[in-house]
C-alpha cells in the first residue's frame, strides 16, 4: 500500500507514489503516515480557521488510499464543526470528532466546486458515511455520532442529492408535521385544547408519558418515506421531537443574553466615547 506523495513544495509531484506503507483503517494520522496526529489551527476571521498541516485518514473502504486534507492549505478555511448555536450544548464546535469533521469540511463543496481533499473520488453521501465511521474511530459516543450524522445526511439530501425537489418535499413535510403536532401535543398538556386522541383528558403523568412514546412513533412512520435515507431521518426526526422545547427555551435564553450584551456593549461606547473633561466633572459632582 502506498500513500501519494504530499510534498507541500512541489504540489505537482502529489501524483507519484512515495514507499511509505499507510496506517490501520479507521486510523487518523499527520503530515505522514508516521506522525501522529496533531491539528495545529490558525484564526482567520470571525468562527473560521485554517489548518497549518495537512492530516490523514484511512477508511475501510479505500484501505490503500489515504484521505489527505486538504489538497490547498492556503485557501482552505473550517468553521470546525458546523453546528447553529441553538445546538452546542448538544454537539460542541470542537471535541473527540473535530478530526473528522475537518476530514468531512474538505468532502462538502458546492456543485460546482472541487472538493478540497487527496485521495480517492466520492460522493457526498459517501462522504457523510465516512464522517460517521471515522467519529467512531475517534470514539466519538455512539448518540452524538449518529445525531451527527442524521444531521449532515439530512442537509446532504436538501443540497446535492438528484431529485431534490422531492428530498425538499419531503425534508419540508416532515419538519412541518412534527412541528404542528409537538405544539398542539404541548397546548394538549397544558390543558389548553383536546385535540389528539392518544392524550385527551387524562392525567398529566399519562398525557406526558403517551406524549413522548408519539413522538417516537410518529417519526418512525414519517421515515418510511424517505427511502435509503430513512435511518437519518428516523434519527433527526425523533430528536426534533424530543428536543423542540429544549431549543426553543434554548433560543429564547440566547435572544436575552444578546440583548442584554446589546445594551451593555451600547453603554460601554457610550461612556468611551464621552470627552475626559465631562467624565471627570461628573465624577467630581458625585
Amino acid at each position: 500500500m502506498f500513500l501519494n506523495d504530499l510534498d507541500p513544495v512541489d504540489p505537482a509531484r502529489r501524483g507519484s507514489p512515495c514507499q511509505t506503507a499507510l496506517p490501520t483503517p479507521g486510523t487518523f494520522f499527520g503530515e505522514s503516515p508516521q506522525e501522529d496526529l496533531l491539528i495545529e489551527l490558525a484564526n482567520d476571521g470571525p468562527e473560521r480557521f485554517r489548518l497549518l498541516k495537512r492530516i490523514g485518514y484511512v477508511d475501510h473502504e479505500f484501505p490503500s488510499q489515504a484521505f489527505i486534507v486538504p489538497d490547498d492549505l492556503s485557501t482552505f478555511t473550517t468553521d470546525l464543526t458546523s453546528t447553529p448555536r441553538l445546538f452546542t450544548w448538544l454537539v460542541p464546535k470542537y471535541g473527540i470528532h473535530l478530526p473528522a469533521a475537518l476530514v468531512h469540511d474538505a468532502f462538502v463543496v458546492d456543485r460546482d466546486e472541487k472538493a478540497d481533499y487527496i485521495g480517492p473520488p466520492i460522493t457526498r453521501e459517501q462522504g457523510d458515511r465516512i464522517f460517521r465511521d471515522a467519529m467512531k474511530s475517534l470514539g466519538t459516543p455512539p448518540v452524538r455520532r449518529w445525531l451527527i450524522w442524521s444531521a449532515v445526511v439530512l442537509a446532504t439530501a436538501w443540497i446535492d442529492i438528484e431529485s431534490r425537489f422531492w428530498w425538499r418535499l419531503r425534508w419540508i413535510l416532515t419538519v412541518a408535521i412534527i412541528a404542528s403536532l409537538g405544539t398542539i401535543a404541548t397546548l394538549d398538556l397544558l390543558d389548553i385544547v383536546d385535540w389528539l386522541p392518544w392524550m385527551g383528558s387524562r392525567p398529566f403523568p399519562e398525557e406526558l408519558f403517551l406524549g413522548g412514546l408519539f413522538a417516537v412513533l410518529i417519526p418512525a412512520a414519517i421515515s418510511a418515506f424517505w427511502g435509503r435515507l430513512w435511518a437519518a431521518a428516523l434519527i433527526a426526526s425523533i430528536a426534533f421531537a424530543l428536543l423542540i422545547h429544549v431549543t426553543l427555551a434554548i433560543g429564547a435564553l440566547l435572544l436575552l443574553y444578546r440583548v442584554v450584551e446589546r445594551v451593555a456593549t451600547a453603554i460601554e461606547r457610550r461612556r468611551r466615547s464621552r470627552p475626559p473633561a465631562a467624565r471627570t466633572a461628573r465624577a467630581s459632582s458625585t
